[in-house]
């Protein structure tokens, strides 16, 4: 019998657009011979099952069931493409929890503790994880530009602290335009993170469990035509996603250690995505995704893609992981 599965799309964030098309690409995906996939959209107003007709249709909360035509449909697994608030930092994990619906994202512990960078960076640094000095603001703290550039020197980024796809996100050459880029970060998060600039190959690798194993995928080399990977470098094609990455078995090992133990220090399950920095040959971290992009032009599914899994088999997977 085919299971339902429900792809929740959408979320919170200014990220709603990308994860609205990694929604619609795991819905025109994913084996219909195996699954009846629903698109759920997920806002802070509605949350709706959408049909092919786009018609809408409400979802019921109390237990995540949905009312179509007198029908009642219920799912069996819940896919979560929701990339930011509130399916990438815990809520909705919390949520299925409670009702006891499988989803394919890691736990909320782990989701919520990713979405934070500052945290993140703060709980794997004992077990030796190697990250840029950094300098945390909240809103209404006295900014004092001599200190922050005395800790992270120049230039040095500006970053939302929780927030994904380089929204918020500034590199400040000057101390004159600081207070800019602190202003521009607090439009997306009353928490912000002012980082050391690392001068060095940026890699990203993706880390899934896969028929039960933690597997890491091949990794991707990314070269931004902008002055960092930003915005327009990650999604209008302002720069190049090579995978394998250009660089040394020998660096490429040290990613691939520091990738998989960050994957099992945190018990993590379902997708993951690290981005890593090198300085003098070892390897930096700056983040974890825990909903990564799953559209063609994607990290992840490119890597997938190298490592000889293809979207089908990625996306199928997720869900068997997720029933276990």
């Amino acid at each position: 019998m085919k299971k339902n599965i429900a792809i929740i799309m959408g979320g919170y964030t200014s990220e709603f657009q990308i994860s609205l098309k990694s929604g619609n690409v795991v819905y025109e995906t994913l084996n219909k011979e195996k699954y009846n996939a629903y698109r759920i959209h997920v806002f802070k107003d509605k949350w709706v099952f959408v049909n092919d007709l786009n018609e809408e249709f409400p979802v019921d909360k109390n237990d995540f069931s949905v009312l179509v035509n007198e029908t009642k449909i219920t799912f069996d697994c819940v896919f979560n493409a929701i990339h930011g608030s509130p399916g990438e930092d815990g809520f909705m994990q919390a949520y299925f929890k409670l009702i006891n619906l499988p989803q394919t994202s890691c736990g909320m512990y782990q989701s919520a503790l990713t979405y934070n960078k500052r945290d993140l960076l703060a709980t794997l640094k004992p077990y030796g994880i190697k990250t840029a000095e950094s300098y945390p603001l909240n809103l209404g703290d006295t900014i004092d530009e001599d200190t922050i550039i005395s800790k992270v020197g120049l230039p040095c980024f500006v970053k939302a602290n929780k927030a994904g796809s380089s929204f918020g996100i500034s590199k400040v050459y000057k101390k004159e335009d600081l207070q800019t880029a602190i202003d521009n970060s607090f439009k997306e998060d009353n928490e912000i993170i002012i980082e050391q600039f690392l001068d060095g190959v940026e890699v990203s690798v993706g880390v899934i469990s896969y028929k039960g194993q933690t597997t890491v995928l091949p990794i991707t080399e990314i070269v931004s035509e902008n002055d960092f990977f930003d915005y327009q470098a990650k999604y209008e094609g302002k720069s190049q996603e090579i995978t394998p990455a250009r660089i040394s078995e020998v660096y490429a090992n040290k990613v691939r250690v520091e990738a998989k133990k960050i994957y099992e220090i945190l018990k993590m399950k379902g997708f993951s995505r690290s981005e890593f920095i090198a300085k003098n040959n070892e390897p930096y971290l700056l983040e974890v995704n825990t909903v990564p992009g799953l559209t063609k032009e994607s990290i992840l599914p490119q890597q997938a893609a190298e490592a000889g899994i293809s979207m089908s088999d990625l996306f199928d997977n997720a869900i068997e992981e997720a029933l276990k």
